[in-house]
């Protein structure tokens, strides 16, 4: 195994790690908001990270070019006006549609790769994105109803799409920590001022409350994107999407865990084909390239 099938490799364990710790905070997410509005948990959230993310990373920081971090903050405000779209979309429609409709960005982002970057995806990428798409709906879909919550999410997915497009073109394995520190700034940005018009963030109620946010804040946000940004210098965005889609398994699994939810043969069907289609974008690329060896190997 060379050091680019290495790298590859471990840069898809920290993507899984970052969706499986996504996937966990989804019973915390709703027992949190019943106590605290969404505009002001997402605000204080995104402000605690960026605020241990600057002064953990402000060396980094202080190392990104103009440039980058003009980039970096355009990626953040992205990310953040998504989160605030997929938010009002959840206040509007089901979670199971809005999980499905949100994983979309398994669709948008390799059309957006092919568009603005000229990014040709051979067969087995289109295979695995609507395996990916199929997988979702069976996990996440009992109906649907195209309403004003669904376009709202679908808007957020179009614009998680083009953050990994985005961040797949601009992300260098070195920049990693001053990258994602000035993405967080961007989303906190975001967050924060949709609070504004209502006199800025109010303070989580409780002790409970306290831990979830800090939870959410540390570990599902700022270490989350920190790997997330190293990962994405390691692989193609339309990879790394399909990769992400894993989150709803994680987060069906956590729920059948926890009591929350009954294992059914939707979820193990649909996470069986979302599971597929990562492999098969995980196994593709190592085929093709030991595919060469093989063969001159067998001409002598």
């Amino acid at each position: 195994m060379n050091d680019t099938t290495r790298g590859s490799g471990v840069a898809t364990l920290g993507l899984l790690a970052v969706t499986a710790i996504w996937g966990s905070t989804f019973v915390l997410i709703k027992d949190v908001v019943g106590r605290m509005s969404v505009a002001d948990f997402l605000a204080v959230r995104f402000a605690i990270a960026a605020v241990v993310m600057v002064v953990l990373f402000a060396l980094p920081l202080k190392r990104l070019s103009r440039k980058q971090l003009l980039q970096g903050l355009a990626l953040g405000v992205l990310y953040g006006v998504a989160q605030w779209l997929q938010t009002e979309g959840l206040a509007r429609t089901s979670p199971s549609v809005s999980g499905f409709v949100t994983g979309m960005y398994v669709v948008i982002t390799p059309i957006l790769s092919l568009f603005l970057f000229r990014q040709a995806m051979p067969w087995t990428t289109w295979l695995a994105v609507v395996l990916a798409t199929v997988g979702l709906g069976v996990l996440a879909l009992n109906g649907f109803e195209v309403d004003g919550g669904v376009l709202l999410t679908l808007a957020s997915a179009a614009l998680y799409a083009l953050h990994i497009v985005g961040l797949g073109h601009w992300s260098k394995p070195g920049d990693a920590f001053g990258m994602s520190a000035i993405q967080m700034v961007g989303i906190a940005a975001v967050c924060v001022g949709i609070t504004l018009p209502h006199g800025g963030p109010a303070l989580p109620p409780d002790t409970h409350a306290w831990i979830a946010v800090l939870y959410m804040a540390l570990i599902a946000g700022a270490l989350a994107m920190l790997v997330q940004t190293w990962a994405q210098a390691h692989m193609p965005a339309t990879r790394a999407a399909i990769v992400m889609t894993t989150e709803p398994v994680f987060a069906a699994g956590f729920a059948v865990l926890l009591g929350v939810d009954a294992l059914t043969t939707r979820m193990v069907g649909g996470g069986a084909l979302v599971l597929a289609a990562m492999y098969m974008v995980e196994l593709a690329p190592r085929f093709r390239r030991r595919k060469p060896a093989e063969a001159l190997h067998h001409e002598v």
